[in-house]
């Protein structure tokens, strides 16, 4: 029974009461920029409330899946409050996935509608025309066309929702993962959990109501790091980007006054040798994340007045877990040593529990903590409110993930004698050579330290007598030339010896996967192809 006093002092977290303060209390106040459109709070939450009213007028609502597969516009940022303001689960889908890998999400998650840009709805039109779920198409960037306005107009007569929920612990979305290694698993994200780790993000990126935020990176990517919630959060204003590419993001950053974006190093890169960078006149804030910032592109972007700081995490702990704070004595460490530094990933968020580097005791099964040496490898395990709630209709994947009562990354590291713990690898990406392991992460940051390389990807491969070695294969930046030989060296002046690659291959592009991943499997199975069985010495 819920007492009055219960009553008073605990309210269910929401993040949809993220939209409706700002809607209150900054009314005219502009929240989405997409093309030509730009609408205000007042707009942005009436938009998410006829669309919560449409999706209850269509019979679906509490506890249900609603699947979008758009790219950054601003329909996507107001499903992240119309969709659970009907009490629905969100389910925002990578754009960049084969029409089977799709049909496979729309299906396990049992979508019972689906909002799908009109070009995806024609590239993928057989899937989901043929799925149980209800297609709608929505407009064009300059608000025209589709089936959304029409889709809208059912819920005229269907009751106002309340923007709050009763189960803060309620599924607010299903986040997918790119599924390199297996069927992409569910993760579910609550509603108590998604208003945290946007508090998260406001407080470590500086999110205030003067930011205006470019969406380089992709909602669909753990919902965009939590961010359509956090922006929102402080009333600040989002400016949708379709498409990454160098000369719009350098051109909505002055026509928008941008001071805050996200994406992986690669967008960083993107940036840097653009045509248009030049030095910014507005101080720009940039987060990044998903493989540590190339040394090369720090400095670059530190000429032009940009910050980079480095996050880390999982879709299963809503995008990022820790963060590489900041200490003021690096200020005056020199360029490379500092880079070294803000590699790591750091230590956990204000809103997350520890970041912990473990073993696992073989005869208790209990974990135990590794020394804070820099040196001893454990794997990362994470616990807390911003850890999902566990796999959607995957019980025993969650229980795996979940042993000990610690999430499972996967990620190797190690913790420094500061407490800031270190990724130094996956668990399968170790490159074991003649008895010694090697780290592939530790290599690849030592060749992206040279001012000729853009972006790398190392593995093992075979070796007859020390049973694999390290091959790199590297995309050079533009106009620069580096050979083997020069690569080879430099790594054995930044690292032990015994570490370089056995060779090096120059490559145009390093394969991915629809999330940005490099898919060192690919290239593992080029290396060892024919071999009844893969060595490790």
């Amino acid at each position: 029974m819920i007492t009055n006093q219960r009553r008073v002092v605990d309210t269910p977290l929401t993040p949809l009461r993220f939209l409706r303060r700002a809607a209150d209390v900054y009314p005219e106040k502009t929240a989405i920029v997409d093309g030509s459109r730009r609408l205000s709070y007042t707009e942005a939450a009436e938009s998410a409330a006829a669309l919560a009213r449409a999706i209850a007028a269509s019979g679906v609502g509490a506890g249900d899946s609603i699947a979008y597969l758009a790219g950054n516009s601003a329909e996507l940022v107001i499903a992240h409050f119309g969709v659970p303001l009907a009490g629905a689960a969100l389910v925002a889908i990578n754009t960049r996935l084969s029409s089977d890998e799709i049909a496979y999400i729309l299906d396990h998650c049992s979508a019972g509608l689906v909002f799908a840009d009109g070009s995806l709805a024609d590239q993928h039109g057989a899937v989901l025309a043929s799925g149980a779920g209800e297609l709608v198409v929505l407009p064009e960037q300059d608000g025209t066309g589709g089936t959304y306005e029409s889709f809208l107009a059912r819920g005229c007569a269907a009751a106002e929702p309340e923007w709050a929920v009763a189960d803060e612990t309620a599924t607010i979305a299903i986040n997918y993962t790119s599924g390199t290694t297996g069927r992409p698993r569910g993760v579910t994200y609550t509603h108590r959990g998604a208003y945290l780790n946007a508090l998260g993000q406001v407080i470590h990126q500086g999110f205030d109501f003067t930011t205006n935020y470019l969406w380089t990176l992709p909602l669909f990517h753990c919902n965009g790091w939590c961010g359509a919630w956090a922006v929102t959060a402080v009333a600040g204003t989002h400016v949708c980007l379709r498409a990454v590419r160098g000369p719009d993001i350098w051109r909505l950053l002055a026509a928008e006054n941008i001071d805050h974006l996200s994406g992986a190093p690669a967008v960083l890169s993107i940036m840097a040798e653009a045509a248009e960078a030049h030095p910014l006149e507005r101080p720009l804030s940039i987060a990044t994340g998903g493989a540590p910032p190339s040394p090369a592109a720090t400095k670059q972007l530190k000429e032009l007045r940009a910050r980079v700081f480095h996050l880390y995490g999982l879709t299963e702990t809503y995008g990022p877990y820790a963060m590489c704070e900041y200490q003021p004595t690096w200020a005056g460490l020199d360029p490379e040593a500092l880079s070294v530094k803000l590699a790591r990933q750091g230590v956990g968020m204000i809103t997350a529990d520890e970041l912990r580097v473990v073993q696992t005791d073989p005869d208790t099964l209990e974990l135990e903590d590794v020394p804070c040496d820099g040196v001893a490898i454990g794997e990362i395990v994470m616990r807390g409110n911003t850890v999902m709630k566990g796999y959607y209709r995957d019980e025993a994947a969650t229980a795996t993930a979940f042993a000990g009562g610690w999430f499972h990354s996967g990620d190797l590291g190690v913790r420094h004698p500061d407490g800031y713990v270190q990724l130094v690898d996956r668990a399968k990406d170790v490159v074991i050579s003649g008895g010694e392991n090697i780290s592939s992460v530790e290599l690849e940051q030592a060749l992206l330290s040279h001012p000729a390389v853009a972006e790398v990807a190392v593995i093992g491969v075979p070796d007859e007598r020390w049973g694999e070695r390290p091959k790199a294969y590297v995309v050079l930046r533009a106009e620069k030339v580096a050979t083997e030989d020069e690569l080879i060296a430099h790594v054995k002046v930044k690292i032990a010896g015994y570490k370089a690659p056995k060779m090096v291959a120059f490559v145009d592009a390093l394969p991915r996967s629809a999330t940005g991943k490099v898919l060192k499997q690919q290239l593992r199975d080029l290396e060892w192809a024919g071999r009844a069985t893969r060595i490790h010495g």
